[in-house]
């Protein structure tokens, strides 16, 4: 009686699948980018943002009208902030796989790790200590609505730089880890932030920082990245296989 043994297909290739830690580190990128959007939009009312052109005692009432939202939506939002450091990581881990090499993205990490400051967490801290004594002078909350708000829409450098690191890391990377294209979307991030310098001049129309081309611009080429982004670290993420262990010890002693 002869045994049939069943085999493989000799050019049969490994199911592809993410390692863990890139799995997990991709979700929360995915989650903390939509806590963050619906608590700046719907909680927040940081996006669409407010008008500048306004008086102290129509900030106050501002203030007032949407006390309860800000302060639920921020404070959950300063307890999940960490997701800003994880996300940046993960971007940081692909470029690290470009042969552009690593200083591009421990660059990027870093000017991503100190925007987040002015970009994220001062338009929270003021607009929860303007929540926080609601009963303060009414020129003292306007000061702080507008530091929060050119401080959230006014923070330039720190992501012109990244966005810069990152379609360099593109354009010279020739292991194909995202496409091309990607880096001029990032090319137009860093034009839209040259753009929105205008709004530290302009209390109203399309420069100040609720204008056409200051805010609303800015906004549909961040979701444009943002939107190609998530799918390309998945592809991304999947083209990496358990039979490479040469290939991760490389890229960790780099």
């Amino acid at each position: 009686m002869s045994t049939v043994t069943s085999a493989a297909p000799a050019d049969a290739t490994p199911a592809r699948r993410m390692r863990p830690d890139v799995y997990i580190s991709y979700w929360i990128f995915a989650v903390f980018y939509g806590a963050l959007s619906a608590g700046v939009i719907f909680l927040g009312r940081a996006t669409p943002p407010p008008r500048p052109d306004v008086t102290d005692l129509q900030v106050a009432h501002w203030f007032s009208q949407h006390h309860a939202t800000i302060r639920i939506g921020f404070a959950i939002l300063l307890v999940i902030a960490g997701g800003a450091a994880i996300s940046n990581g993960i971007i940081g881990y692909f470029m690290k796989r470009m042969s552009s090499g690593s200083v591009l993205s421990y660059a990027y990490i870093a000017s991503m790790g100190v925007g987040a400051i002015p970009g994220f967490h001062v338009l929270l801290v003021c607009w929860l200590t303007a929540t926080f004594r609601p009963d303060r002078e009414p020129r003292i909350l306007h000061l702080l609505y507008d530091l929060g708000m050119l401080s959230y829409n006014g923070s330039l450098g720190c992501f012109t730089a990244a966005y810069v690191m990152i379609a360099i890391a593109i354009l010279y990377d020739r292991n194909r880890i995202f496409p091309k294209w990607f880096a001029y979307i990032s090319i137009w991030q860093v034009v839209t932030e040259v753009l929105a310098t205008q709004m530290w001049v302009f209390h109203a129309g399309a420069f100040a920082w609720n204008g056409m081309i200051t805010f609303y611009i800015a906004v549909v080429i961040f979701g444009i990245w943002i939107g190609a982004l998530l799918p390309l670290m998945w592809n991304a993420g999947r083209a990496e296989t358990d039979s490479a262990p040469a290939l991760y010890a490389r890229e960790e002693a780099r």
